[in-house]
């Protein structure tokens, strides 16, 4: 088995300013655990991800502001 038999093909994903609440609530919507960071939208070039374990350890863990309305 090759990692294209089960890859996510079109994957959701986030651009570098986009609030960690946005982020979080794609990964439920999506039921995943890492969102790809693209530099833009249209060329969805990536260039990070952010992953479940980074918003609780590195946000929530240290009390910081997820960028909530």
């Amino acid at each position: 088995m090759k990692v294209k038999d089960v890859m996510t093909a079109d994957p959701a994903c986030c651009s570098a300013d986009s609030n960690l609440q946005e982020v979080a609530k794609l990964m439920v919507d999506c039921d995943c655990g890492e969102i790809p960071v693209v530099d833009s939208k249209e060329t969805k070039k990536p260039i990070g991800v952010v992953t479940d374990r980074d918003i609780v350890v590195r946000a929530v863990a240290e009390d910081k502001e997820c960028g909530g309305t």
